[in-house]
């Protein structure tokens, strides 16, 4: 990590105004702290913060791949009907969109790793269902942190 990363003004930034938050994560130039902010998120805030982050020239792949999944995507992969049937079109708006940008590889850097904490179980069942997830949804992502 870092050295130069200062948890307290992130910690601050997270639980303070959430509007200076919004605008703050604008001006990160650095993925590893992009990567922290959107760890600790709390996604009962909605997804705005997310959605900010994921647009930030510096957001990393490995970030991308983790927000996909703290956003629930697992329930797109796992069934795309019952995602296309859920009522919460912004939700499904974002993580359509998270989900070409991730298979694309649509990101600058691929310097954070994220590996998806799925069970073996929950790797063969999402297999079996949908084999033609492309792999990088369901493997370690390139980089050399992990999370």
């Amino acid at each position: 990590m870092d050295m130069d990363i200062n948890i307290d003004w992130i910690d601050n930034l997270l639980y303070g105004d959430i509007n200076r938050l919004k605008d703050e994560i604008k001006l990160v130039d650095k993925s590893s702290v992009l990567h922290i902010i959107a760890a600790k998120y709390n996604w009962d805030n909605g997804l705005d913060v997310p959605r900010i982050i994921i647009e930030n020239r510096h957001c990393d792949l490995g970030t991308a791949l983790m927000i996909f999944y703290l956003a629930d995507g697992y329930r797109m992969l796992e069934s795309l009907a019952e995602f296309s049937s859920s009522p919460d079109n912004e939700w499904k708006a974002f993580l359509s969109s998270m989900y070409r940008r991730i298979e694309n590889t649509d990101f600058n850097s691929q310097n954070i790793s994220y590996t998806p904490e799925l069970s073996k179980v929950q790797l063969y069942k999402l297999k079996k269902n949908n084999p033609n997830i492309p792999d990088i949804f369901l493997n370690k992502s390139p980089g050399e942190r992990r999370r």
